[in-house]
């Protein structure tokens, strides 16, 4: 045979093992878009399948795996206590976190913070070993975690107050009625800090925190198993503005000082360290370095206004478990993906450069304080 004919035959034949290798794959596909719809919508057995299908049994499960593979079926579990674990191990595995628990974003802001509170209070009801003593900061997020909890969630466990929570204003606050109702539906006890958050004078902070009454009760926080807490934004609508302790222009001020929130009642910057001294030393309670030290201090966040206190919690190691919800959780993990990106950049040497740069580390020198 003359070689060029030779080769337009082997051309043709090319070209017709591709078309069938392209229409049996365009037919296994229909296969496993009729395999799921009869698995998925009708319930059929596997075996039925294979039945109406007339292939076997084994084939009708490779189709439905193909079916996943390919996205032609997705599987969500819709209930409102379910749990995104992938981004759960993820964000434990990237902030070095003992524990991760990320919920689903419902679009409704009221929505998604009982969500929040209500995977806290499960969480603190699995908790092992339970936790005798528990410090817990307040606030509105805390106080939804205290209606959140059953009757009887645990047995014998005692509440201490971490930061003052006596509200000056003529509205009443929550710091006392959250860790009471915590501590009751276990069958324990609340030890509260009669003290306000945040006071006018130091000289009355310190005279304050010298009593024996008021420097027991820290002290007895400061041995507690396990630290409850929350994080506040600041802006006016913070429980500190609320509760009388500052004023919309004293939060003006903390924004122009770089503050991104507070927590247990210190407002901290992006970085993890206080954002006025000052008035860090006129709040009254634990501290920042109480919760670094901690065996296990629970960060219980969600919302998109709370983004940036919650990364600068995270990434500064003032909390090792995180309760939040799933918009949370991958703003964090995108932060954290941003800076890497940034740092590798800013680390490439200069192509109009004789030499490599070194990069220039950078080290954070956290402060004492905190707040929410």
């Amino acid at each position: 045979m003359p070689l060029v004919r030779r080769r337009t035959h082997e051309s043709l034949d090319r070209r017709r093992r591709t078309m069938v290798s392209t229409e049996s794959a365009a037919a296994n596909e229909l296969l496993a878009v009729r395999a799921a719809e009869l698995y998925y919508e009708e319930n059929k057995t596997q075996d039925e399948i294979g039945a109406i299908l007339r292939v076997t049994r084994w084939k009708v499960g490779r189709l439905l795996s193909q079916a996943r593979e390919r996205g032609i079926i997705r599987i969500e579990i819709v209930h409102p206590r379910a749990r995104r674990l992938a981004l759960e191990r993820e964000l434990g595995a990237r902030f070095g976190l003992k524990d991760a628990i990320v919920v689903p974003a419902p679009v409704d802001e009221v929505e998604l913070q009982a969500r929040v509170a209500e995977a806290a209070a499960d969480y603190l009801v699995s908790v092992r070993p339970v936790p005798r003593l528990l410090g817990v900061s307040w606030g509105r997020t805390l106080h939804q975690v205290a209606e959140s909890l059953p009757v009887g969630w645990s047995t014998g466990v005692n509440v201490v107050q971490i930061n003052g929570g006596v509200s000056l204003s003529k509205r009443p606050g929550t710091a006392a009625s959250t860790a009471v109702m915590i501590a009751q539906k276990a069958g324990g006890q609340a030890t509260l800090l009669p003290s306000p958050a945040i006071l006018e004078r130091l000289e009355t902070k310190k005279a304050i925190e010298s009593d024996r009454t008021v420097g027991g009760v820290v002290q007895m926080a400061r041995g507690a198993a396990a630290y409850l807490f929350s994080a506040g934004v600041a802006d006016t609508s913070s429980v500190h503005v609320d509760s009388g302790y500052l004023t919309a222009d004293d939060i003006a001020e903390l924004r122009e000082r770089g503050a991104v929130g507070d927590v247990i009642g210190r407002y901290i910057t992006a970085d993890g360290t206080i954002a006025d001294p000052e008035l860090d030393a006129r709040t009254l309670g634990l501290g920042l370095e109480e919760l670094r030290s901690a065996a296990s201090s629970i960060l219980v966040i969600g919302g998109e206004a709370k983004h940036a206190v919650a990364r600068a919690i995270v990434t500064h190691g003032l909390c090792s478990v995180i309760v939040t919800d799933e918009h949370t959780a991958r703003a964090l993990l995108d932060d954290l993906d941003g800076d890497a990106a940034a740092d590798a950049s800013a680390g490439a040497p200069d192509s109009g450069s004789s030499g490599a740069a070194a990069p220039s580390g950078h080290h954070d020198s956290p402060a004492e304080g905190s707040a929410s």
